[in-house]
């Protein structure tokens, strides 16, 4: 790799905060907040919403993501518009 342009590849601990899990690989990922691992350093933090531990596929449990807005928001958007088109071809 050529120097100084790759940002640094460094250990990160990922945290999943709904389940209380955690685990320290190695990434890029700038973060601001640091946590102390159990080997006794201290590394980045990066949280997480859904980890291995969490998601569906891997635990067979549902869980509910807020996708509320985000389908609301496209309704505003795109919504109103496919269905009026429609509309007006009928």
């Amino acid at each position: 790799m050529k120097d100084e342009i790759h940002p640094p590849y460094r250990p990160v601990v990922f945290q999943d905060p709904s389940v209380d899990f955690a685990f320290l690989t190695r990434s890029t990922i700038q973060t601001n907040e640091t946590i102390v691992w159990e080997d006794g350093e201290t590394y980045p933090l990066a949280r997480v919403e859904i980890s291995s531990a969490s998601h569906p596929f891997f635990t067979g449990k549902q869980k509910l993501v807020d996708t509320a807005g985000r389908v609301e928001r496209f309704e505003r958007r795109y919504g109103r518009k496919v269905r009026d088109q429609k509309d007006t071809e009928q």
